[in-house]
């Protein structure tokens, strides 16, 4: 009984952050894409397939939270032999080891540049043909905008942010980063899916933008602009593209052909 209050508030609690982050970033990115809008058009709350990425934005989050917390917590108690709970959280609680004595500030930008890193190479890895299947329903938008940015596949997320996640904490950085990477990665992850126009300059070369990202979700370039926060990584290792004056205007799989629909987006990998 107690288990499943606690899990019951896990989801309250989990659920009651992102959902005034969903409210904020409708209107904001709203306001923004009517100034200066990417590609002109509908609306996002006119676009294809919105249920569908509703249902991502309000399951993936509780994906992370428990994947995270499930994946760490296993590693500790068959690799470490930490078995109390008390134990498992005081190990945790504030880092351990070499990393847990660098300041928090140095820890968050390590934690940011490491993870990058990793999810660049983790990303070029789902855009090829054994993990394709699972990636492409975050590809299968044809209408790509902020709300856009959820849409992934549970096999995605738990090979993905979730890895780099629990080794990260394995590593001995502080899961305090959390509280600022939390909202940083939400944010973020919308913003480089909103419909704007804005290539952000000199800045392209560093950091991922609108116009950047959404180059990625065409089919003609969908193996390029693989990095979610630092594009340097995409000039560092030759699969960076912006042509200069141009905005992309075609989203989708092209020919391939992914079912509509939460349920069976999620099957689709599987039964394909």
């Amino acid at each position: 009984m107690a288990t499943a209050l606690s899990i019951i508030d896990g989801i309250t609690h989990t659920l009651g952050r992102v959902l005034p982050y969903l409210m904020a970033m409708g209107v904001g990115f709203a306001l923004l894409s009517w100034l200066s809008p990417g590609n002109k058009g509908r609306p996002w709350w006119q676009k294809r397939g919105l249920a569908t990425d509703i249902c991502y934005w309000l399951v993936v989050p509780l994906l992370q939270r428990y994947g995270r917390i499930g994946l760490t917590v296993a590693f500790t108690i068959y690799a470490l032999g930490i078995q109390s709970p008390q134990a498992i959280v005081a190990f945790f609680d504030h880092g351990h080891g070499p990393l847990a004595r660098l300041p928090f500030w140095s820890q968050l930008a390590l934690y940011l540049v490491f993870t990058e890193f990793c999810l660049y190479w983790i990303h070029r890895a789902f855009h090829r043909e054994t993990l394709w299947r699972f990636h492409s329903v975050h590809h299968a938008s044809q209408d790509v905008d902020w709300i856009s940015a959820a849409r992934f596949h549970p096999i995605n997320i738990l090979l993905g942010t979730v890895s780099v996640d629990v080794i990260a904490l394995l590593s001995g950085i502080t899961p305090d980063v959390f509280l600022i990477i939390g909202p940083f990665a939400t944010v973020s992850s919308a913003f480089v899916h909103a419909n704007l126009d804005w290539t952000l300059g000199p800045l392209k070369y560093l950091l991922a933008g609108p116009v950047f990202h959404r180059w990625h979700h065409t089919p003609e370039h969908s193996r390029q602009n693989f990095a979610g926060t630092f594009s340097l990584f995409d000039w560092l290792f030759g699969t960076f593209y912006m042509p200069e004056g141009a905005l992309p205007e075609h989203f989708g799989l092209g020919e391939e052909r992914v079912p509509e629909g939460f349920a069976r987006q999620i099957l689709y990998p599987l039964v394909a």
